[in-house]
């Protein structure tokens, strides 16, 4: 009888460091899997301007909030975790698609402050520290091993700090930021691309039947392969929540990038009168930041009983993707 009850014992023992153990790793990866909160771009520049001891000047608040961004991206708690292989975070996927959702974000800004905002014209030349900032947020996002991905992005920062450096010195003209309507315009092309795809994802959560528009409005376009006049698009099971958070850090990202732009391009958008269209772009956006208040996402049908998280998420972006066409045809516009 003795003998049985040891057994008992041990096995009751086992099973509750087990049930501890499983607890304590759920516990953690919901701490972590918190999404960041907003930070103000004025005064993150205004902090950061102290440590370079220069005076404010066009372009350090864009500058600063990039660099506010990635450290967010790689230091808020739990760290980096796209790339993380053990676990709770190998099991967590919500954190990971938020973070790719920023990186795209990060990766488009530094791609347009290299190839065109930081440069006089189209044959002018790169800036030397922006030339190696902006391959470095290219690698892989889910790289662990040499080179790791949190090192190169951790290099591309070191770049684009020296870059911002340079920049709140006056004394040095070689580091510029020429906040001009064609920089920007370029820029907004790109958000629009990126937003459009978005709501495309989302909107496909409940399946639908699309017309193929890609050759709409040019009767002489060709397409490599044939493509049915009719497509079946949805979304897998699987992947709902994904794209769903993969938007919502796009959007976390966008609406910081937004409001550096409203500073340092202030002088452009006033003079078309466009503050208002960048600020309610900017609304939209943070709409799409709401509080979650399931612990899932819904997926029901479009006038189901129950709702639809990504339907939801989808309409905010497709009026803020809306807000950003009209306010780069109205910058364009003369």
């Amino acid at each position: 009888m003795e003998k049985r009850y040891k057994k008992k014992s041990n096995k009751t023992w086992w099973l509750a460091a087990i049930l501890v153990l499983l607890g304590s790793q759920i516990l953690v990866a919901m701490y972590y899997d918190q999404e960041p909160e907003f930070f103000d771009v004025k005064r993150n520049a205004e902090q950061r301007l102290k440590d370079h001891q220069h005076e404010m000047v066009t372009g350090f608040t864009s500058g600063a909030t990039f660099m506010e961004v990635t450290d967010v991206l790689l230091n808020k708690p739990g760290g980096y975790m796209s790339n993380d292989v053990l676990p709770p975070f190998v099991f967590m996927d919500n954190m990971p698609n938020w973070e790719f959702g920023v990186l795209v974000q990060v990766r488009d800004f530094a791609r347009v402050m290299r190839n065109d905002i930081s440069r006089s014209q189209s044959q002018g030349e790169e800036d030397l520290d922006l030339k190696e900032a902006d391959p470095k947020f290219h690698n892989d996002n889910d790289k662990w091993i040499w080179p790791q991905t949190e090192g190169r992005y951790r290099e591309g920062q070191k770049h684009f700090h020296n870059y911002l450096t340079r920049l709140a010195d006056t004394s040095d003209p070689e580091a510029q930021f020429y906040a001009r309507t064609d920089n920007l315009v370029i820029w907004l092309n790109l958000v629009e691309k990126r937003l459009g795809a978005m709501s495309q994802k989302l909107s496909a959560s409940v399946g639908q039947n699309r017309i193929n528009t890609d050759t709409g409005g040019d009767e002489v376009a060709t397409t490599s392969t044939y493509k049915p006049s009719e497509l079946r698009v949805q979304t897998p099971w699987l992947q709902i929540d994904d794209n769903f958070y993969e938007a919502r850090g796009a959007t976390w990202a966008l609406i910081h990038f937004m409001k550096a732009i409203e500073v340092d391009f202030a002088g452009v958008l006033e003079k078309k009168n466009a503050l208002v269209s960048l600020r309610q772009i900017v609304r939209e956006l943070e709409a799409a930041q709401d509080t979650i208040w399931t612990p899932m996402i819904l997926n029901g049908s479009g006038f189901g009983f129950f709702a639809n998280h990504s339907l939801v998420m989808a309409s905010y972006i497709s009026r803020a993707n809306a807000g950003v066409i009209d306010l780069r045809q109205l910058l364009e516009d003369g």
